[in-house]
């Protein structure tokens, strides 16, 4: 499938990182690549981060390290203060990044050892979540190349027979602690309480875990939106006004109500969580 074009406020945040990246560590950064919901056409400006995968033209020195976590402290704060300048609680358009050494790509991607990567306020070096089989399948089908070479000509390896395998792992080991936490803090303090039963709470735990439970079930990586009209149709109504109030959130739109108050929201999403993830181990 042919790579989405970029929406010009995700192009301009990519740009900006580039530009932070070149200044910093100038001729280092061989290629760049859009993946994330940007790649699969499911950009939603005040919604979504921006994910990319950066090429390196080789290992990083602990200098070079130490340059690259000062583009994550400027890139950072620049999107920080566009956030805050506009009133928003949080900061989207941020470019999280994964980098790995252009020698390392042709690797089965559950081997590659990242340069580095950071999210949201955390850098880690040696590390990187995002190089997975599902992130590389979206990049070797739907990346959108900033800098360097077509994703077709990278010689990738997601490592499709894994992929499966991967997905479950990602649901026992992450989301199936984070509805027992939605759970618990349904019933907590009131600081808990408002993150897990905001809106931002249910479209995370509603729209994302069944994402994992569709490229299980069909091979297929898919927005958080179509993850929400894959859940419609997968599971039963009961579900439907949760999976409705998180798809109206990542569309911008105002809340259905037809899930009033912060306390069931946070306890439909934890228990809905609970549900694709048995539900997943019996596909």
């Amino acid at each position: 499938m042919a790579a989405q074009p970029l929406p010009d406020e995700a192009r301009r945040a990519v740009d900006r990182y580039l530009g932070h990246v070149d200044k910093r560590l100038p001729g280092r950064l061989v290629g760049l690549y859009v993946v994330g919901s940007a790649a699969l056409g499911a950009y939603r400006p005040g919604r979504s981060d921006i994910d990319v995968v950066g090429v390196t033209d080789g290992r990083f020195e602990p200098d070079d390290l130490r340059r690259l976590r000062l583009v994550h402290l400027g890139a950072g704060a620049g999107a920080a203060a566009r956030a805050l300048a506009r009133a928003r609680p949080m900061f989207p358009g941020t470019v999280n990044a994964v980098f790995v050494a252009a020698e390392d790509l042709p690797r089965p991607v559950t081997t590659i050892v990242p340069v580095a990567s950071h999210v949201g306020r955390e850098f880690q070096a040696g590390e990187g979540f995002d190089v997975n089989p599902v992130m590389w399948k979206v990049l070797a089908d739907r990346g959108v190349a900033v800098r360097g070479p077509g994703p077709g000509e990278l010689g990738l390896d997601p490592e499709p027979a894994a992929l499966r395998a991967w997905n479950l792992a990602n649901l026992d080991r992450y989301w199936a602690g984070y509805a027992a936490a939605v759970l618990a803090a349904a019933g907590g303090g009131r600081v808990r309480l408002l993150r897990a039963g905001s809106r931002w709470g249910v479209a995370w735990g509603a729209l994302g875990a069944p994402r994992l439970h569709c490229t299980i079930a069909t091979g297929e990586i898919v927005s958080k939106e179509n993850a929400g009209d894959y859940a419609r149709a997968t599971f039963g109504e009961r579900w439907h006004p949760l999976i409705d109030e998180a798809v109206a959130y990542r569309l911008g739109r105002p809340s259905p109500g037809l899930v009033a108050d912060a306390a069931t929201r946070a306890r439909e999403t934890g228990l809905f969580v609970q549900e694709v993830v048995r539900s997943a181990h019996e596909l």
